[in-house]
């Protein structure tokens, strides 16, 4: 069975090619989530003018410098590009961890043309997101519709604003619907990204960290990836998972969360007689990670998880929304089968590595 690969969009760049580089949709029933301003429910839609107008300043490009070495041992300096969204007054900066990973400087570039150095806040790359920060003030930025999974639907229209190909004289602007909700994607790099959006609407290298966007210019979704040889299927980082994140960075400098210590993979009818399974649904134990919860409650690959807590674990998502439910500390019951016996542990959850 041939795999769907998935590319992250970050543009990477060789030394030597130059790149030039309020508030906005009001809403009442915005609250404020520490840093994010968060609106519970959809507004109004706005016109193509008065999305343009009031998004733009909120939507920066991103441009990160890195030095390599080549066979022999000369540095060789590289710029990479990418997209961001101002989130606070004060220049807070959401965009992706591969944006900005390993970066050893980072400049931020407005839509009116001012720039910034920037500094790392936090990165997470379990789920590709960073927070970065410019010293500035006033500045423009956009609120994030939460839930947005359960207020978006198949087909409605959404807009992708960012950094495409670096091109020089600001952002780059296109328009789809959405496609899928809640989709699960494994990115060129191993990570596995949740809860994503799929939509037609073109996104290209440099749009990772930039917004999708509803008609009344809230922010929906965080460009990441698209699929390789296929048309107009991109994937955004839907704000259910990108809220709690963001926040988490911004005042812990990372992200705090339980950890049982175990790589699954759905399974499924193949997986199944594959792996000569007792269990039709389930999550399937690939890996155990040394001295972790699972591996002190005894755990190992080829087991099978069915249940947390009496909860039905029938996927892999399954099992990592049930373990994102508990608190560091949390005593859990674990049922699986080992074979065709099912067996009972119990595991503490510790907080995960970084």
């Amino acid at each position: 069975m041939s795999k769907l690969k998935y590319i992250i969009i970050a543009v990477v760049l060789l030394v030597g090619i130059s790149l030039v580089v309020t508030n906005t949709v009001p809403n009442s029933t915005s609250f404020a989530s520490g840093y994010l301003c968060v609106d519970e429910q959809i507004g109004p839609e706005l016109s193509t003018q008065e999305l343009v107008t009031e998004v733009a300043p909120a939507v920066v490009s991103i441009v990160t410098e890195t030095v390599s070495y080549n066979w022999f041992w000369q540095a060789v300096p590289q710029t990479g590009a990418g997209s961001g969204i101002i989130i606070s007054s004060d220049g807070y900066i959401v965009t992706n961890n591969h944006v900005v990973e390993g970066a050893q400087k980072v400049t931020v570039t407005l839509s009116n043309g001012s720039v910034f150095a920037a500094t790392i806040v936090g990165t997470d790359a379990q789920t590709d997101l960073a927070v970065v920060k410019i010293d500035a003030s006033n500045l423009s930025y956009l609120h994030f519709l939460s839930n947005s999974l359960e207020q978006l639907g198949v087909l409605d229209p959404v807009v992708a604003v960012g950094n495409a190909l670096a091109l020089p004289g600001g952002p780059t602007w296109t328009s789809g619907v959405v496609s899928n909700l809640g989709r699960s994607i494994e990115e060129d790099t191993g990570v596995v990204l949740n809860d994503i959006i799929q939509t037609d609407t073109a996104i290209n290298a440099g749009n990772s960290g930039g917004p999708l966007l509803n008609t009344a210019g809230q922010v929906v979704g965080i460009n990441v990836a698209i699929a390789s040889n296929a048309e107009n299927i991109g994937f955004a980082i839907s704000t259910d998972t990108a809220i709690p994140v963001v926040e988490s960075l911004i005042t812990e400098g990372k992200v705090v969360r339980p950890w049982l210590g175990v790589s699954v993979t759905t399974v499924t009818s193949t997986i199944q007689q594959y792996y000569n399974l007792s269990v039709g649904t389930g999550a399937l134990i690939t890996s155990v990670t040394s001295d972790s919860p699972a591996n002190k409650a005894g755990l190992r690959a080829g087991d099978v998880i069915t249940k947390i807590d009496n909860e039905d674990i029938s996927t892999a998502d399954d099992l990592v929304s049930a373990i994102g439910s508990h608190q560091i500390g949390d005593q859990i019951e674990i049922v699986y089968y080992r074979g065709n016996i099912q067996k009972v542990a119990t595991a503490t959850l510790e907080e995960s590595p970084s």
